[in-house]
């Protein structure tokens, strides 16, 4: 193993659908802020010979949750997947390669006060977010928080026992929001979150208005749904936020 890397191990796995996995890792992870990621990955043969593969994954963790856990999809090796096909026949007790610190900006110190928070996020992007909600920090930050989680079909809305168990700590502070695309599911929105955005139907449905003077968007999916939900936003007066120059979205593409 390379020294840039420690040796970590499966201790479980969760399939939510055929090709949707999560797995729960041991290892040894340095300075963890909630909504970061940490780069995983394995030793695998390419034109080169074997190779250390490795890519960026967040943490759906609190910092005092073990395992470790990240959540994926398998994209398979015809449309350019080479990690994620191995990391999906991993058992418990395998190795796996982890980078030793966490690193991103996706998470609350970088984050301005507002009167409401709002997590749009696509596929497995509600990790992080679901990382920052169970901690104290943004309850004490923000007086109301709204997660919107979009996703194909019905078994994609991943984590539902821990989102019901923030619902149940924050009754009068936190709202649920599912998308589905593909299908019709009882309480789920169709159709995509920027164009919800931009026909106020995600404000009718939260009951809660989305404007520059209130809100702070943490957006975190496809750089598609990213850079569409930017120009859905910016079209209410919002901008990208920066140290220097305080702005209302926050994003963290996941690609």
């Amino acid at each position: 193993m390379s020294q840039k890397f420690i040796e970590g191990r499966i201790k479980g796995r969760t399939d939510h659908t055929g090709l949707l996995f999560s797995l729960q890792f041991e290892a040894s992870l340095e300075g963890f802020v909630p909504g970061q990621f940490c780069r995983v990955g394995l030793k695998l043969p390419t034109a080169r010979g074997d190779e250390l593969v490795m890519r960026p994954y967040s943490l759906v963790n609190a910092p005092n949750e073990r395992p470790w856990e990240i959540i994926l999809t398998v994209v398979p090796p015809e449309a350019g997947g080479v990690l994620t096909p191995a990391l999906h026949t991993l058992k418990v007790g395998d190795p796996i390669c982890v980078g030793p610190r966490t690193n991103g900006f996706f998470s609350m110190p970088e984050v301005p006060d507002a009167d409401v928070l709002w997590g749009l996020s696509t596929g497995t992007a509600n990790g992080p977010l679901l990382s920052i909600l169970k901690t104290d920090a943004p309850w004490k930050k923000f007086r109301r928080i709204v997660l919107v989680h979009a996703v194909r079909t019905a078994p994609e809305l991943t984590y539902r026992d821990q989102i019901d168990a923030i619902a149940r700590a924050h009754p009068d502070a936190f709202q649920y929001i599912p998308f589905v695309s593909r299908e019709v599911v009882p309480g789920a929105l169709s159709g995509r979150i920027p164009a919800a955005i931009t026909d106020g139907s995600i404000e009718t449905r939260a009951g809660i208005a989305l404007t520059a003077e209130t809100a702070h968007c943490m957006i975190c999916g496809n750089p598609e749904m990213v850079t569409d939900t930017i120009a859905a936003l910016e079209a209410r007066g919002m901008r990208k936020h920066r140290r220097k120059e305080p702005g209302q979205i926050t994003t963290e593409a996941y690609w």
